[in-house]
């Protein structure tokens, strides 16, 4: 095992290797007017170039996207989205995949909750991508109406940006309308590695939030995992077991690092665990 999770570990550094001689690393102040480009069109107006989507906020809150103005029911995401934010600041990460152990855990719409959280601090661009290819479900919680399908895109059919829409100035959505049937084969090509890379290059967002599969359905997830520099694992309280989140976890951790683990859909929290806003 140990030499396996060596390999693993060279070809990440390699990869990031490729990709600093490309890209900056995070800066303090990532939109510096000396930061980026000297030439052809400015970070702000490649990001303005992209689709925007409207946001209906009642329709947002039916689906439990509760971040996209800051109220009491935010709070937790907000104090999520701060520690994630220090930990990755501190060990230099962009990229960060969310997953579950089985569905209906809630890895998606924490993962949307988080994204209008970071986007809600406007120095910081944030692109989520959707690799849950099976069952995506982010064009749907957030009624997209125009079809995208990214799927097409990490294959080569499509530009990437065709697929891509944009809520304000800050945050790009990277998503699906239709299912494919086996997408782990995609995942682990090398075309959608570089497709990846190169979204990162072109638009240099300071988080990469990657709405993954969950583990133990199929092997989408690890196909892809060593593409990340960390990983949150979320569990269901009263549906997720221990021994479920201990073996995810384990796989995680040979082939990424493993920011945390988080319980979802806790009915009993004390006043201190719900901000004293209740339990979320």
């Amino acid at each position: 095992m140990e030499h396996i999770r060596d390999a693993i570990d060279k070809a990440r550094k390699e990869r990031e290797a490729a990709q600093q001689q490309a890209r900056p690393l995070v800066l303090e102040n990532p939109h510096a007017e000396n930061a980026m480009r000297t030439t052809g069109p400015s970070l702000p107006e490649i990001w303005k170039a992209l689709p925007s989507f409207p946001v209906n906020e009642k329709f947002l809150a039916r689906n439990m996207i509760l971040t996209y103005q800051a109220n009491a029911g935010a709070a937790p995401f907000d104090v999520l989205r701060t520690n994630m934010l220090h930990e990755m600041r501190s060990k230099k990460w962009r990229r960060v995949a969310i997953t579950s152990p089985g569905s209906k855990c809630g890895k998606t719409t924490l993962c949307l909750n988080l994204a209008f959280s970071l986007a809600r601090q406007s120095e910081i661009r944030i692109m989520v991508v959707e690799l849950d290819l099976r069952r995506p479900a982010i064009a749907r919680m957030l009624r997209l109406t125009e079809k995208v399908n990214f799927a097409d895109a990490l294959a080569g059919k499509e530009p990437p940006e065709k697929h891509i829409r944009r809520h304000g100035d800050n945050l790009a959505i990277a998503c699906s309308h239709s299912p494919i049937s086996s997408p782990a084969e995609l995942l682990q090509g090398l075309a959608a590695a570089q497709i990846i890379d190169d979204l990162e290059a072109r638009y240099q967002p300071d988080v990469m939030m990657f709405d993954m599969p969950p583990m133990l359905v199929a092997d989408d997830t690890l196909a892809f995992i060593d593409q990340i520099d960390c990983a949150l694992l979320v569990g269901a309280a009263e549906a997720t077991t221990l021994d479920e989140i201990s073996r995810c976890k384990q796989d995680l951790e040979t082939r990424t690092n493993v920011m945390g683990v988080i319980l979802n859909k806790c009915r009993y929290l004390d006043s201190a665990e719900g901000y004293r806003y209740g339990s979320y």
